[in-house]
Formats: structure tokens, C-alpha cells, sequence
């Protein structure tokens, strides 16, 4: 999950989604405004802290660059920097945004206003060190103790790997045995209650599902938190086969029924929920949150051709996006040497980011052909849905930009019917974002400003479905 692609890895061009590094301390010269500059906007439900840093080099024009810590945006270019008199104004055409501020007299500070997409906040930056800032630890839908069921810690062997994996698993009150289910998480390195900006959307699936009198397994992905393995070099299909260990895990637990233990995804786990079903020894039953139909690729260009647009960009430089961006997979799809590929990536990278150093760059060209993201590239779940014969639940927010309900919905109830899958429920639930959570505009960067974690209507529907299946 999730980051950004907050749930689905692939890289948005343009948007400079890089793992936060602190910008570095600059030394600025008398009444320059050279430096990093720390502040916080104060959002309904929790400050959100950002530095900017402005340079102003020997030659050419001032620059400034954006770093977002909780959202891992880092050195995103403003594409305007304007000083006037005892006025700063920062735009970025790409974020839709605008920053006026006023300097102070000592020029240690700027006191302005926000603006993005049609909202304004005040916004007051200082030199130097960043601000401290008060962040929920928890959320409103959080589990709180004593908790009315069982909750254990438990361990457990992938065959395929040879790596233990480690979760929680959640049993009801009173006598079992109960139906189960396994939750798989997004794309990413996710701990097994998919947390993401304080939110954790598996905590709260589990709690749900568990008062209903559904047992719930979820687990840290390989490599992170207590699990064993390494996250760096895994694809989809290693994540499979550790969905498919914890299914058959489960499956064995006393107070279990066995014959009724069902998966339950989110974004890439989704798509794995659905791939496990063509799988021997398939999950009784199938959740989908926000799964894909469609092949790697083509899910990227829509993820960016939908965030472009949210965010405000004009028709011409979406057109240019995605011609670089349509480049970028076609060398890398062809190109089976990462330093070649890795060589011819860069300078497209740096078309669409000037503002990125070049070191940067290839980072970002080096986590786009990891072998995560060159399968992730090539893969279609078309003809493994064909394959699917168990009941599926497909279900997408109608405001999620990552993974667009129309295309991907469709093309799953498509390939389950064409494999004459017979219980298939498909449904877009509107005003959700990618996370479940009810949303304005769907971007990622409004998915920590939301005290909702999981909206009550997605749960009810998803406890209902699993009900209606176990009871037959």
C-alpha cells in the first residue's frame, strides 16, 4: 500500500515520489533567502509539516523545492518562484497550488497563505530546524482494549521460501468453530495492519469482521516487522505464494472451519486474492478492495492520466506525461539489463522532473526495474480470472485515482463470467477513496487529513457478503 502510488508502487512521473531524504543545510549569504524553511499547515485533523528550499544560484533563476516527510514527496520542483520587494510567491501548475507569503524584516520568516485546489490555509515558515508538530498517534476507528475477543500472535512456514512469516489472529467469542479469513495487504512494505499516516485500515478490518464472528489472520509482509525474508527482490508472485501459506495456516487452526476460510485484499493484495483462486487449493471465497483487471502497465498510465487531472495539470503537459511516461515502460519492457536501461530512463526521468538532481533520478530509475516492477509491468490476471470459480466480492470508491473502478471493475466481472464464475458481486461505492475512506478529491495527499480509516458502509457491505457465503 498505498504511498504513492501510495498503495501501488509503480513511480507517477512528475511527481517526484522518492523516498524522503532531509534537504540539505545551506549557509545563506546576507538578505538571501537561500535555505531550507520549516512550517506546518494546520489541516482539519492533524498539522501537516513540509519544508521548502529555496536557492538562488550564481547564475540563472531562484529555485525552490518541496519535501513532504509523511506523504514521502521529496525535492518535487515548484515550477514558479517569484521575489518581489518584501514578497515570495511559490507556484506549481502541476499541484495546482500557490504560496503568497510576506518576509519578515529580520528575513527569517515567511507568513502567507496555501491555496490548492480550490482550498487555503495559512501557512507561517522559519529558517532552520523543522518545526515540532503534534500527530495522532491514534485514529477514532481504532480498536480500543479490553477487546471482546481472542488476539494472538502466531507464526508460520512458507513452504516455497522457507521463511516464517508473523501475524495476529483474531478469534470470536464463544464456541468455534468459525469462518476465517486471511487479509493480504497493498504494494509496498506493509506491516500486517497495512498501517499508512497513522491509519490502520487492517486493524479495523479485523476488529469489524471479528465482532461479526469471522476469524481474521493478517500478517507482516516478508522481510518487515517481525516476518523473515527480504522485501526488496520480491514480486507478486512471492507474495502469492506467502497469501497462499497463511490461507493453508489458517485453514488449520483449531476453531477454524476449514472448508470456510476465505481471502480478502486491498490494491495489490486485491489482485493476489484473485490470482490465489486459480491457485490449487483455492480460498473458499474472494474480497477484492481495489484489485486490478487489467495488466500492470496499462493500470500505471490510467493511475497517472487520473492523479494528473485531480490535481489540476492542463491537457497539453498530460499529453507530454504520458508520452514520457508511455517511453519510459517501453524501454524498460525491452530492455532486460538494468545499467542500459537504467542509462535511458534518467534523461527521460529528468524531462519530466527537471528540478530532481540527477542522483535522485536514478534512484527512481533503479526502483522502476526492480524485478517487483518489471513483473509487476507484465502482468494481466485476465486469464487466471477466467479460472476463478469460487465467490467473489469486487469492490472500488468511485473517487479512487490509483486504481480507476470503471476500468478495473469491469474487467474483472468480464473475465469471472467468461469463465463462467457464477457468484460474482461487483460494486463501486461512491465517495471512497483508494484507502476506503470517504473523500473530497480522492488525491493521496488528502489520505492522512481524514480521521475516517475505514468507511462503516464498506465494512457492513464486506461483513454482509462474508456472512451471506459462510452460511451456505
Amino acid at each position: 500500500m498505498t504511498r504513492i502510488p501510495v498503495q501501488l508502487r509503480g513511480f507517477l512521473l512528475g511527481m517526484a515520489l522518492l523516498p524522503f531524504y532531509a534537504a540539505a543545510q545551506t549557509t545563506p549569504a546576507a538578505g538571501s533567502l537561500a535555505d531550507t524553511w520549516n512550517g506546518a499547515l494546520e489541516l482539519p485533523n492533524s498539522p501537516l509539516l513540509l519544508t521548502i528550499t529555496l536557492a538562488e544560484p550564481p547564475t540563472g533563476p531562484r529555485t525552490a523545492t518541496l519535501n513532504v516527510p509523511i506523504q514521502k514527496l521529496a525535492n518535487f520542483a515548484f515550477s514558479g518562484v517569484e521575489v518581489k520587494g518584501d514578497s515570495l510567491i511559490l507556484l506549481s501548475d502541476f499541484l495546482g497550488l500557490r504560496y503568497a507569503s510576506r518576509i519578515s524584516a529580520d528575513r527569517q520568516e515567511l507568513t502567507g497563505i496555501w491555496k490548492q485546489n480550490g482550498e487555503k490555509w495559512p501557512l507561517t515558515l522559519r529558517r532552520g530546524a523543522p518545526v515540532a508538530v503534534q500527530v495522532p498517534v491514534t485514529r477514532p476507528q481504532d480498536p480500543v482494549l479490553p477487546l471482546p475477543y481472542q488476539e494472538q500472535e502466531v507464526a508460520f512456514l512458507n513452504p516455497t521460501s522457507k521463511q516464517k512469516l508473523a501475524g495476529t489472529l483474531t478469534l470470536p467469542a464463544g464456541k468455534g468453530p468459525f469462518p476465517a479469513v486471511v487479509l493480504v495487504s497493498g504494494s509496498g512494505p506493509q506491516d500486517r495492519d497495512e498501517t499508512i499516516l497513522n491509519h490502520r485500515p487492517f486493524r479495523v478490518l479485523a476488529d469489524y469482521l471479528t465482532r461479526r464472528g469471522i476469524a481474521v489472520l493478517r500478517y507482516d509482509d516478508r522481510g518487515i516487522g517481525k516476518s523473515e525474508g527480504t522485501y526488496a527482490t520480491a514480486t507478486t508472485s512471492d507474495f502469492l505464494t506467502d497469501a497462499q501459506a497463511a490461507l493453508a495456516f489458517l485453514r488449520a487452526q483449531p476453531g477454524v472451519q476449514p472448508k470456510r476460510v476465505g481471502m480478502l485484499g486491498h490494491s495489490e493484495g486485491g489482485t493476489i486474492a484473485l490470482l490465489a483462486g486459480a491457485q490449487l487449493q483455492p480460498p473458499a471465497f474472494i474480497v477484492s478492495l481495489a484489485g486490478m483487471g487489467v495488466s500492470g502497465s496499462t493500470l500505471l498510465l490510467r493511475q497517472q492520466a487520473d492523479l494528473l487531472r485531480t490535481a489540476g495539470l492542463d491537457t497539453a503537459r498530460m499529453r507530454q506525461m504520458r508520452q514520457t511516461q508511455e517511453a519510459i515502460l517501453q524501454i524498460i519492457r525491452t530492455t532486460p539489463d538494468n545499467p542500459p536501461a537504467i542509462a535511458r530512463v534518467v534523461p527521460l526521468l529528468k524531462q519530466a522532473s527537471p528540478g530532481v538532481t540527477e542522483s535522485v533520478l536514478t534512484v527512481m530509475a533503479t526502483q522502476m526495474t526492480s524485478p517487483w516492477y518489471r513483473t509487476f509491468l507484465t502482468l494481466d490476471p485476465q486469464p487466471m480470472l477466467n479460472k476463478v470459480r469460487v465467490p467473489v466480492l469486487a469492490l472500488n470508491g468511485s473517487k479512487d485515482l490509483q486504481v480507476a473502478p470503471d476500468l478495473n471493475l469491469s474487467a474483472i466481472e468480464k473475465a469471472l463470467k467468461d469463465g463462467k464464475n457464477r457468484n460474482v458481486t461487483v460494486q463501486q461505492l461512491e465517495g471512497l477513496n483508494h484507502l476506503f475512506q470517504t473523500a473530497q478529491t480522492g488525491l493521496p495527499s488528502e489520505y492522512g487529513q481524514l480521521s475516517e480509516t475505514f468507511a462503516p458502509a464498506a465494512l457492513e457491505i464486506i461483513g454482509n457478503w462474508i456472512a451471506t457465503q459462510t452460511k451456505r
